[in-house]
C-alpha cells in the first residue's frame, strides 16, 4: 500500500549516532503513513540489536558486510513504498517543520524532482550541502585540507534556487522520479553517488532545489577524514575517477 513518505537511513557501526538520529524522527516512525527503513551495512557494534529492541515497527535491512552506499541505499529503494522517499544520513537530527515544509514544497512545485534543505553543524554553522558541478581540483584541494573543513564557508542563501546537485545526507525525492531515473549508480561505493543521482534526474528534465528556509542539524561525520589511505579513501578515490570519466570532466 502506498505510503505518504519513506525515510531511508544508512548505518555502519555508528550505534549512538543512529539512535539519536532515529529518536529525532519519534514522531514520523509513529505515523501509519511514514516507513522509515534502515539499512545496515555490516555493523559490529550492537546497532542492529539496539534498534530491534528500540525500533521494533521500522523497517530493518541488514547486510553482512559493508556493501557502500550507492548499494545499500538502493536496497532500501527497493522496497520504499511512499509517494515521497527522504534519504538521510545516520549523523543528522532531523525536525518536523523542515520534514513537511519540503514535503509541502514538493506537493506544490510538481517539476521538482529532488529538494533539500538546509543543513548546519551542531554549532549552527552553515554547511556547503548545495554544490556546482565537482571538480577534481576543488576534491583534491579538500583532501589535502581535510581536517579544516573549508567546504563549511558558504554564501547566504535566504531563497529558493537551484544548484547543480545537493549532497545525499538530506534528499527528497519523487516517487515517481525515481522509478523513472532508477537506482544510485552501484559502480561508486562511496564518494560521489549523490551528485551523479541529482545530475541523472536534471537530465530527465526536473529540478534539483535547495530549501534554505528549513534546517537539520548535520555532524558531518566523514568516514575517510583522517584516513587519506585506508581502504575506504581508496574506494572513494575510485569512485570519483569513476564519476569523472563518465561525464566526461577532469577539471
Amino acid at each position: 500500500m502506498m505510503k505518504r513518505l519513506s525515510i531511508i537511513i544508512l548505518t555502519w557501526n555508528q550505534r549512538e549516532t543512529t539512535f539519536a538520529c532515529l529518536q529525532s524522527l519519534r514522531s514520523f516512525i509513529a505515523q501509519p503513513d511514514v516507513e522509515v527503513i534502515v539499512v545496515d551495512n555490516g555493523s559490529v557494534d550492537g546497532t542492529v540489536e539496539l534498534l530491534q529492541n528500540h525500533f521494533p515497527t521500522l523497517t530493518l535491512l541488514i547486510n553482512k558486510n559493508n556493501r557502500g552506499v550507492a548499494s545499500a541505499r538502493n536496497k532500501g529503494l527497493r522496497v520504499a513504498q511512499g509517494e515521497y522517499i527522504l534519504i538521510l544520513d545516520n549523523d543528522t537530527i532531523a525536525n518536523d517543520e523542515a520534514i513537511e515544509g519540503m514535503l509541502s514544497y514538493m506537493a506544490t512545485h510538481p517539476q521538482t524532482g529532488l529538494c533539500a534543505c538546509k543543513l548546519v553543524d551542531e554549532t549552527g554553522q552553515v554547511q556547503a550541502s548545495f554544490k556546482a558541478f565537482p571538480s577534481v581540483w576543488i576534491k583534491m584541494r579538500n583532501a589535502l585540507n581535510r581536517n579544516k573543513h573549508s567546504s563549511f564557508t558558504v554564501v547566504p542563501i535566504n531563497q529558493p534556487f537551484e544548484p547543480t546537485y545537493v549532497i545525499g545526507a538530506c534528499q527528497l525525492i519523487r516517487k515517481t522520479v525515481a522509478d523513472e531515473v532508477g537506482m544510485l549508480d552501484e559502480r561508486i561505493f562511496y564518494g560521489p553517488e549523490d551528485a551523479d543521482y541529482c545530475l541523472r534526474i536534471a537530465n530527465k528534465g526536473f529540478k534539483i532545489i535547495y530549501l534554505p528556509q528549513y534546517t537539520i542539524i548535520h555532524y558531518w561525520r566523514r568516514a575517510t577524514t583522517g584516513k587519506l589511505f585506508s581502504r575506504l579513501a581508496w574506494k572513494h578515490f575510485c569512485g570519483l575517477c569513476y564519476f569523472y570519466i563518465k561525464y566526461k570532466r577532469i577539471h
